[in-house]
C-alpha cells in the first residue's frame, strides 16, 4: 500500500474516530491540532517519546513533549513522523496538556499506519499517522502531553 493510500485512509477514518469520542464535546469551543513525531519500542512494556506543537484556531501555539507508556502483550519498534492529532472538548490550549487514557491493538510491518482515539476527562484526542517499523500486540497505558 502506498504512502498516499495510507494517508487517504487515515484522513477518511479520522472523522469517524472523532465521532466515537465522548459526547461531552459541547463544552469546548476552541479547535486545536497536534503535529508530532514519536519513536518507541515495546517488549511487554511499551514506551515512546517525541515532540510536537499544538496550534489552536484562537491563535495560540505551544511546543510540547510527548511520552507514551503502558503494558500488555506487545512487541515491536516504531517511528511516526508528521503525525496529526485533533482535540475536541477544549476551551483553551492549556486543556490539551495532561495524561490521556489509551488502549490499542496494533500490527504493522515496514511502513504502517495508525489511528487512535484517547480521552482525558471530557477532552478527546484523535491521532493519526504513518510511520516505519514493525509491531504486533495489544497495549494499555497512558499518553502524556507536557509543555517543552
Amino acid at each position: 500500500m502506498s504512502t498516499l493510500s495510507r494517508q487517504t485512509i487515515l484522513c477518511a477514518a479520522l472523522p469517524f474516530l472523532i465521532a466515537l469520542a465522548p459526547a461531552a464535546q459541547a463544552a469546548g469551543n476552541v479547535d486545536c491540532k497536534l503535529r508530532f513525531n514519536l519513536e518507541g519500542w515495546s517488549a511487554f512494556y511499551k514506551t515512546a517519546k517525541g515532540t510536537g506543537t499544538i496550534t489552536c484556531d484562537d491563535g495560540s501555539s505551544l511546543p510540547v513533549s510527548i511520552s507514551a507508556k503502558g503494558g500488555g502483550i506487545t512487541f515491536g519498534k516504531s517511528k511516526i513522523e508528521n503525525g496529526v492529532g485533533e482535540f475536541s472538548g477544549v476551551s483553551s490550549i492549556r486543556e490539551t496538556l495532561g495524561t490521556y487514557a489509551a488502549a490499542e491493538a496494533h500490527a504493522g510491518a515496514v511502513k504502517s499506519s495508525k489511528a487512535q482515539v484517547m480521552t482525558k476527562g471530557e477532552v478527546s484526542l484523535a491521532l493519526a499517522g504513518t510511520g516505519q517499523g514493525w509491531d504486533l500486540g495489544v497495549a494499555f497505558g497512558n499518553f502524556v502531553i507536557e509543555p517543552r
